[in-house]
């Protein structure tokens, strides 16, 4: 009641302005069309008398101009309460030229007056002019002010309720990666920054292909970081894109190092730029579980599929036995052969001539039980469908290059080693990623297992498309390894990729431990997953009712989505959504961000034509000159052949001079 008490007593503030404004105009015809009035028989002493003194006090009447300018402030005021209009179509147009109009016929009909025509007539064109002039400014008027306070109508994309204040300050410290922005609030473009002050509680980065979820967001992680002397992983799955970035930054911040990083590639398309290492190094395996791990990858990798079927006995199954191998290598001569080319070549040996020999070991003998007990027990068709279902994935890894790659000892995977630290990239194939994504997945899971431990140096393990490779322990990783220092950025492009090959429960334990989050476009159940993460805010709500007398327009409140699903599927590329973390001492008020991140395209382009490429890793040159890398690569896949030959036959006739062990070669 109180409101529409107010409401009436504004309206009747503006009724009384427009009534002076009107008055005005009329003294200002009556004082310069004085003569013509006068001679119609129109002769009010009391008016001329009010008249004549306020032209004496204010000097109103000293110019033509000041009362059409009183006229004209009074009538604007008077615009600011109106009521509504009859009209739902106004547009800047119609405005404008109202009052165009008006401007032109009530302030410049001046020269009429003094037009070489009756007095009379002079008269009536100056009255027709000024009514329709002020009738024009007032239609004008009252069309502005209804625009004006319509402006919720015209927002049809809700921008405005849909933007915010969002982090302006730059906040640094030593591990810290900052992006700036540019964002949109209260109808203006702001710079702003994001701030991910705590790096190590784990970052994804989403968005479609061309999003420009690696040029803005990944590249510049790999940067900041290496200036900030991270040790570094990265997953390079378009090699070389991310690993010429890493290399050529580290040769511009070596100063950031007390130990400067050594860099390393594994890269199984050209041997030349890459280094060799063996992922199963026995010397980083203390328990038959580090084997079990490694098989489990391994497997996994090779058998997307089998993610989802996790504790099935054909699953399990054949794990074990590559892990008895791996186990086994790892033992035999303290290690010599452990190498994951020599285990392959193993396994693909005669499962009569395998057996004995592991099994002759007791600790062995009871983890290949599954196995045994269908040997001993003459279920030969199981036996072989086991093995089978490990041979068969595993013989698509028989290729001379990653033998060569993954038999060799030129660096050791504890790459935050603070003696010896190290950035290591390994680059994947699109065109070859079902073979890579398995050795490299090996890769990953020993390099877990080594960096998350204390007392070493910050490192940072970046995977730009996630879904390409199985990644054993991620999850586990993401919700230890922040008091280890060590720091966890994916990127991928939506999460029905991680569902489906990480299946659900690993997927959800992934995307809901993650403390920073980065979305370019992403569509339909991701969006909806994202919005509901950013929560909702009170926005308000216009209702509009047009009759044949007049128009209402009501406002209201209510809960809505801050940045709803449909903002984020059709973000436009660079511009991203998402949230951020913060420290205890290191507040963030705002830690939602709709933002786009600002990256300066020429410093970018001028960077990457001084890039300098990638060394030569390895020669294979001899005496005289010539390229012998075909000759050597296929000299050592040749030699780790026989020495798989050597160790079956020697360990076969072990167990046959070995009376307690002889009855378990069966003829």
């Amino acid at each position: 009641m109180q409101q529409e008490d107010d409401l009436r007593a504004l309206s009747k503030i503006m009724d009384f302005m427009r009534a002076v404004s009107i008055l005005f105009v009329v003294m200002n015809i009556y004082w310069f069309c004085y003569e013509a009035i006068h001679q119609a028989g129109v002769n009010i002493v009391v008016v001329d008398k009010i008249l004549m003194n306020l032209n004496r006090t204010a000097n109103l009447f000293s110019s033509i101009i000041w009362t059409k300018l009183f006229a004209m402030l009074l009538l604007a005021l008077s615009c600011l309460g109106t009521k509504g209009i009859k009209e739902e179509k106004i547009t800047w147009t119609k405005i404008n030229s109202y009052l165009a109009v008006g401007v032109i016929f009530f302030f410049l009909n001046w020269w009429i007056l003094y037009l070489p025509l009756p007095l009379e007539t002079n008269t009536k064109l100056y009255i027709f002019t000024m009514a329709v002039g002020y009738i024009c400014l007032l239609m004008g008027g009252l069309y502005m002010s209804r625009l004006l306070k319509n402006n919720l109508m015209d927002d049809v994309f809700n921008n405005e309720n849909e933007s915010f204040k969002q982090e302006t300050r730059l906040m640094t410290n030593e591990y810290s990666v900052n992006l700036p922005t540019k964002f949109y609030y209260k109808k203006k473009q702001h710079n702003g920054w994001i701030n991910i002050v705590n790096p190590f509680r784990a970052t994804i980065v989403l968005g479609t292909p061309g999003s420009g979820k690696s040029y803005a967001v990944i590249n510049n992680f790999i940067k900041q970081q290496i200036e900030k002397g991270f040790a570094m992983y990265i997953y390079d799955f378009k090699f070389d894109d991310l690993s010429t970035i890493a290399y050529n930054h580290l040769l511009k911040h070596q100063g950031a190092y007390k130990v400067v990083p050594k860099f390393y590639v594994i890269n199984f398309d050209d041997p030349r730029r890459s280094h060799r290492c063996n992922p199963i190094n026995p010397a980083f395996m203390t328990d038959i579980s580090d084997a079990y791990e490694s098989a489990y990858t391994i497997m996994l990798n090779l058998n997307k599929t089998w993610i989802q079927k996790q504790g099935d006995f054909f699953v399990e199954s054949p794990i074990i036995l590559l892990a008895a191998i791996i186990w086994y290598l790892k033992i035999y001569e303290n290690g010599k052969y452990c190498t994951f080319p020599h285990a392959i070549e193993f396994l693909n040996k005669k499962y009569s001539d395998i057996f004995p020999i592991l099994t002759s070991y007791p600790e062995l003998e009871n983890y290949l039980s599954p196995f045994m007990d269908a040997w001993e027990g003459g279920a030969q068709d199981q036996l072989q469908g086991q093995i089978a279902s490990a041979k068969i994935p595993l013989s698509r890894m028989i290729s001379p290059q990653l033998y060569w790659v993954m038999s060799g000892d030129d660096f050791t995977l504890d790459i935050n080693n603070p003696d010896e630290p190290k950035i290591l990239c390994v680059g994947n194939n699109p065109d070859r990623q079902n073979i890579y994504s398995a050795a490299l997945g090996l890769y990953n899971s020993r390099i877990v297992k080594l960096i998350n431990k204390k007392g070493r140096l910050k490192c940072s393990v970046i995977i730009d498309e996630l879904p390409t490779i199985y990644f054993r322990g991620l999850d586990n990783l993401i919700a230890t390894a922040r008091s280890n220092k060590v720091a966890v950025c994916l990127g991928f492009q939506d999460f029905s990729q991680l569902n489906r090959d990480y299946g659900d429960k690993e997927a959800k334990v992934v995307m809901n431990t993650v403390g920073n989050i980065f979305s370019g476009q992403v569509v339909g159940e991701t969006a909806k997953m994202l919005s509901d993460r950013f929560g909702k805010v009170l926005q308000k709500r216009q209702s509009l009712t047009i009759n044949r007398n007049d128009k209402s327009t009501s406002i209201s409140t209510q809960m809505d989505s801050l940045i709803p699903a449909s903002k984020i599927s059709n973000l436009s590329q660079g511009m991203f959504v998402g949230a951020v973390s913060d420290n205890f001492d290191e507040r963030i008020e705002q830690k939602i961000f709709h933002a786009e991140i600002v990256v300066d395209s020429d410093k970018v382009q001028n960077e990457t034509k001084n890039h300098v490429p990638i060394a030569k890793i390895a020669s294979f040159e001899n005496n005289k000159g010539e390229d012998t890398m075909k000759t050597d690569i296929n000299d050592n896949y040749s030699r780790i052949k026989k020495e798989v030959y050597q160790i079956i036959a020697s360990e076969l006739e072990r167990i046959g001079n070995d009376p307690e062990l002889k009855h378990l070669i069966k003829k």
